[in-house]
């Protein structure tokens, strides 16, 4: 057997062992995938809709894609979006992928809260139709925002949530990962129990 089919295969069956791990958050609307395969997650994605309305709790998502950049642009200014950094298309798509996989399993949260960042608002828009902003949800990249009062507020939010209800929190990856120790890439969500801890976690798809 050629070397690179041996690491082809062993690629393949890291991925497999990963896919176990984690619970994918949005159907990608790629058409490119095995019909199986999207039986497959489809049946996940079932599973974790109906863990969540049972078992209540806070989905973290990170903003989707974006254009290109780090940060934003030096005239950044809150409440004006040609000033900052937006989703792209692919993110746009996302955000709708998103709030589709939701509608299909029947599945609606209690509140829909999110950073003022443009990006941010417009994730949960495109996902959800509706959004409150909130605050300790914003970045604190480059010095900005008050990282451990946001997290505190945060961590107080999650103590405080009663039994059963469910939130979705769309913000950035310094707060998601100042909260759970994790990274998420654009698009991703993290189930979070009372004490911020992982309980999913999956890439939105476009």
């Amino acid at each position: 057997m050629k070397l690179h089919d041996l690491a082809g295969k062993a690629l393949l069956s890291r991925r497999n062992a990963m896919a176990g791990l984690t619970a994918v958050v949005a159907v990608p609307v790629l058409s490119v995938l095995p019909g199986h395969v999207l039986a497959q997650m489809a049946g996940t994605l079932t599973e974790l809709a109906t863990a969540w309305r049972r078992e209540g709790g806070v989905l973290l998502v990170r903003h989707a894609l974006t254009e290109a950049g780090l940060g934003d642009p030096p005239e950044f200014a809150l409440g004006q979006c040609r000033t900052q950094r937006n989703l792209s298309p692919e993110g746009q798509r996302a955000s709708r992928a998103m709030g589709e996989w939701a509608r299909t399993n029947g599945f609606k949260p209690d509140a829909v809260r999110t950073s003022q960042w443009c990006r941010c608002q417009d994730t949960a828009r495109l996902a959800f139709g509706q959004y409150e902003d909130w605050p300790p949800l914003n970045s604190t990249f480059a010095g900005q925002g008050n990282p451990s009062a946001q997290i505190q507020a945060l961590r107080e939010r999650l103590l405080a949530m009663p039994a059963g209800r469910t939130e979705v929190w769309v913000t950035h990856q310094v707060i998601m990962t100042a909260l759970t120790g994790a990274y998420p890439e654009m698009g991703e969500g993290f189930l979070v129990d009372a004490q911020g801890r992982l309980r999913a976690r999956g890439r939105v798809a476009a």
